[in-house]
């Protein structure tokens, strides 16, 4: 008889230690980079306790995040020996405007984009930004217009990562036209901003 109260007893603790156990909660896991245009976000960040954010990532770049230390990459995409390849993106280098317009036009923000993300690469790039306008209205009007059009690439381009000190504005107005003509076709062609590069 003790020797089953013995069994019992020794039965009963085995089970207390060993039937107990708890089991760890996890925490949230990580939430994943933002990529930039083109580009993927990666989370890592994962298991007991939250995980970090991840970084946004430049241009055409990925976001990664990992244990909430961000690290935005991707900007390295394009070289300068790629400003010399005709199949490459940044061989456009001409943007053009509607009439009257200095709005950016959808089917160019891939273009400055590209352009973008190489000038923050490589902070020593320098470009000029030149304006244009078609031969109608004054000289002063079309200065100024041209101007604008010059400013907005400007703006959008810092937006996505340029430095100011990279670009300078010029405005010409009517004075430069691409295509000589007074119909449409030319006047189209003369509403524009061209980006030059330095050295080129």
């Amino acid at each position: 008889m003790k020797l089953k109260v013995l069994a019992f007893s020794v039965l009963v603790a085995a089970l207390s230690v060993t039937g107990c156990q708890q089991v760890p909660t996890a925490g949230a896991g990580g939430t994943g980079g933002v990529g930039g245009a083109g580009g993927n976000g990666y989370g890592t960040g994962g298991g007991n306790g939250a995980g970090g954010t991840g970084g946004t990532g430049g241009a055409y770049g990925n976001g990664y995040g990992n244990g909430g230390y961000g690290n935005g990459t991707g900007s390295g995409q394009y070289t300068p020996a790629d400003l010399r390849n005709p199949g490459s993106i940044l061989a456009q280098r001409v943007i053009y405007f509607d009439l009257d317009r200095s709005e950016i036009k959808p089917e160019y923000m891939s273009v400055l984009n590209a352009h973008a993300a190489l000038l923050s690469a490589y902070p020593n790039l320098r470009v000029r930004l030149e304006g244009h306008a078609d031969e109608r209205g004054s000289r002063e009007y079309n200065v100024a217009l041209s101007e604008r059009r010059g400013y907005s690439v400007l703006d959008y381009m810092q937006v996505k990562g340029t430095s100011s000190n990279q670009m300078e504005v010029i405005g010409y107005g009517e004075e430069v036209p691409a295509i000589f003509g007074h119909n449409e076709s030319a006047w189209g062609k003369n509403r524009r901003v061209e980006i030059k590069y330095a050295g080129e």
